[in-house]
């Protein structure tokens, strides 16, 4: 499986608080931007899969909502995430 426990642990602890912070808007949004990377290298292999295609268009949308969200509560904390280039966010 391409995401196990310990790569959201990983992530989780970059990005949020603490290993254990999964609610954070920062912890989720780097959570599905390695989703959306994982797809996107599917998606270039099975050009054909719409399921998948779907999904991505899915959680695209789901990031957005959430960077919307963190610009409207904190723009420094929303601009601090942009600034990372890791997670391969444009703005």
């Amino acid at each position: 499986m391409y995401l196990d426990s310990e790569k959201k642990k990983e992530i989780f602890g970059t990005y949020g608080a603490s290993n254990t912070d999964t609610g954070s808007p920062e912890a989720q949004i780097a959570l599905f931007s390695y989703r959306i990377q994982h797809l996107t290298e599917h998606l270039k292999v099975n050009k054909k899969d719409h399921t998948t295609q779907r999904s991505l268009k899915m959680l695209v949308g789901k990031r957005r909502r959430l960077l919307d969200y963190l610009m409207r509560k904190d723009i420094n904390r929303y601009r601090a995430l942009i600034a990372k280039k890791e997670l391969g966010i444009r703005k």
